[in-house]
């Protein structure tokens, strides 16, 4: 096994509460086994830019509980250019890092990935709060998110039934529905929509209408921003600009089905939009658990020397995978049977 005296760390991508437990734990678990901790700034931009801090356990002491990461992030592509390749492969050797651990979905691991073949040994922690990381059951912040959803679509409920009203939440969720489905599964909602499988208009107003037949004049529709109809067979995007990954930034289909629903029913629409709201606060128990373990399996990797693989979660257990399969899998789609089952709850 390599001799491990300096492990780098970054979070890059979306934010999600409970990344900073996971760097709390790397600190923690690298402390104890006597190895230095530096901390790149802004994601893959830190060390590009060699924007960097020593951590110490005062450092990461009462970060447990705050979301958000300490280290800030960006969604910058270190494969933007040549120049910020050798910027990264040049600034990893001047601080004479032994391992990197990146923590984030699957462009900040798909980087970490290819920069194997530049000498740059990684380990990757996944944290997205979309959870479509594929060969881990839970990525770091979907459990937080998914809380917020729920607790949404709970309060959206007293309104829904005191105005007899159609209530559409538009949560997060670009190519898989996880978010969208288990807070609707877990708040009650009686439609919803996902990336998964293309919607159209009439299903859901004939839901709405079979509700209101047996008296139930309210109806809660949570939909993923990714979630396409049938008659546009697109999704809906905010603009045209892409970020350095290349993705589009969506959002507005749930005003596009409240333009479409109200043409046709009798019932007034009403649209919520949680957009960062579900990235925000504190992290729950279980992504805090979960994100300590990460933290502290991902250490141990590196002093195996056990490099491009990715700390997961299967069966309770934490164990490595691939990072090539995790990025080839990816995005993770909901399984079949949980869609199936959406359809019995209205």
């Amino acid at each position: 096994m390599p001799k491990i005296k300096r492990i780098g760390v970054l979070s890059g991508g979306g934010d999600s509460p409970g990344i900073n437990a996971a760097i709390r734990a790397i600190v923690k678990k690298a402390n104890w086994e006597g190895i230095e901790v530096i901390g790149f700034k802004n994601g893959w931009s830190g060390l590009i830019e060699n924007d960097y801090i020593k951590l110490t356990l005062r450092d990461v002491s009462g970060i447990i509980q705050v979301g958000g990461t300490k280290l800030g992030t960006s969604r910058t592509n270190p494969y933007k250019s040549d120049k910020d390749i050798e910027k990264v492969k040049k600034n990893y050797k001047k601080h004479k890092i032994d391992a990197l651990i990146a923590i984030g979905g699957d462009d900040t691991l798909g980087a970490a990935h290819k920069l194997k073949k530049h000498g740059i040994k990684a380990v990757g922690i996944p944290q997205t709060i979309d959870n479509d990381l594929a060969e881990t059951e839970y990525s770091i912040g979907f459990d937080s998110a998914l809380n917020i959803v729920m607790h949404a679509v709970d309060q959206l409920h007293t309104t829904a039934y005191s105005h007899h009203r159609v209530m559409i939440l538009e949560v997060m969720g670009r190519d898989a529905g996880w978010i969208g489905l288990f807070g609707g599964l877990s708040g009650g909602a009686d439609v919803i929509l996902v990336p998964e499988e293309n919607f159209e208009i009439s299903e859901v107003e004939e839901r709405i209408k079979k509700r209101a037949e047996v008296g139930k004049y309210f109806s809660i529709v949570v939909i993923s921003e990714g979630a396409k109809p049938v008659e546009l067979d697109q999704q809906i995007t905010k603009d045209a600009e892409t970020d350095e990954f290349g993705h589009v930034r969506l959002g507005g289909i749930g005003h596009y089905l409240a333009n479409q629903l109200q043409e046709i029913l009798h019932l007034p629409v009403r649209v919520t939009t949680l957009a960062y709201l579900q990235r925000g606060g504190q992290p729950t128990a279980f992504d805090r658990i979960l994100a300590t373990r990460f933290g502290v399996s991902a250490v141990e990797l590196c002093k195996e020397g056990n490099f491009d693989r990715m700390v997961a979660l299967k069966a309770n257990k934490v164990v490595p995978v691939e990072l090539e399969k995790v990025i080839k899998n990816s995005p993770k789609p909901i399984d079949k049977k949980l869609l199936e089952m959406r359809k019995m709850f209205y």
